[in-house]
């Protein structure tokens, strides 16, 4: 039936991107792992939602530390506390996710696609708890990624591109911006309006700033 086709296939593509995830952390050389990196992101970009969900239980299931690992480097620890072997637990017990992530993070559009990731984990989290493995590893790597010392400040105004513009009418959440009339007030002469952005998403705003100029 064309539903069993479509489960299938949907498998189909999954077992493929878990494939290409492996040879990624396996792979040393650069060209290859950028090409792995994009190839990998292309196919996850063509999965479904019912695809992504079965991706994430990939996830938590094939790239979780391995436990018989974290158990020697806990018992090496305790025999011989020191440097050494904390610096072993502390890789012992890092998914091999995280470094997924950090190499897919390198790929054109990978951040972007890590934060949407990241987004889609959270709205399953209420009936998937097995995930929370996964969001805890992008939150922490999403966290030391946009800290303070990469995002800039920069001035939003009507020469502004529109496609921002339209961005901080969609975005506002506190004073809603009915439109580019009310947009046009916004940035008059006596208001001032910044935007933070980060390298890798240079068309998305983070966070605005608002300001109102009194006497």
């Amino acid at each position: 039936s064309p539903r069993l086709r479509a489960v299938v296939a949907r498998r189909d593509r999954v077992a493929k991107l878990t494939e290409l995830c492996h040879a990624l952390l396996a792979e040393r050389g650069e060209p290859a792992s950028a090409a792995l990196e994009m190839e990998a992101l292309a196919v996850y970009s063509a999965l479904d939602e019912a695809g992504r969900a079965e991706f994430y239980d990939t996830l938590d299931r094939d790239f979780s530390p391995r436990p018989e690992v974290v158990t020697r480097a806990i018992d090496a620890y305790r025999a011989s506390p020191g440097s050494e072997t904390l610096v072993a637990l502390a890789q012992a017990v890092e998914a091999p996710r995280q470094e997924l992530f950090r190499r897919l993070n390198m790929a054109p559009g990978g951040t972007a696609a890590l934060v949407e990731m990241r987004g889609l984990v959270l709205r399953q989290l209420p009936h998937r708890s097995q995930l929370w493995s996964v969001e805890a590893d992008l939150a922490h790597l999403l966290r030391s990624w946009f800290n303070r010392g990469f995002i800039t400040l920069q001035r939003i105004d009507w020469n502004t591109p529109a496609h921002i513009l339209e961005k901080l009418i969609r975005y506002e959440a506190v004073h809603a911006i009915n439109g580019w009339e009310d947009l046009r007030r916004r940035l008059a002469a006596d208001r001032r309006c910044f935007a933070f952005f980060h390298p890798a998403l240079p068309d998305e705003p983070l966070i605005f700033v608002e300001v109102a100029l009194v006497r």
